[in-house]
């Protein structure tokens, strides 16, 4: 049986992270370039001043 060649192994996965993250960044470039393609202008998550009935903290009272 062959013997595994770790090295050239590494170097694939190394060539794949660059390569997705380059990817990422064109994308990323793209939509600063073209702003509003297929974007909302809501915000995803509701302001801090509001918090949702069911997220309210619970006082406890301590026993004296």
């Amino acid at each position: 049986m062959a013997k595994p060649n770790y090295s050239f192994e590494k170097r694939q996965r190394e060539l794949a992270k660059k390569k997705k993250k380059e990817e990422k960044l064109k994308e990323k470039e793209a939509r600063k370039a073209s702003p509003g393609q297929g974007m909302t202008d809501e915000p995803a998550e509701p302001s801090r001043g509001t918090t949702p009935a069911n997220e309210l903290p619970v006082e406890s009272k301590a026993a004296p």
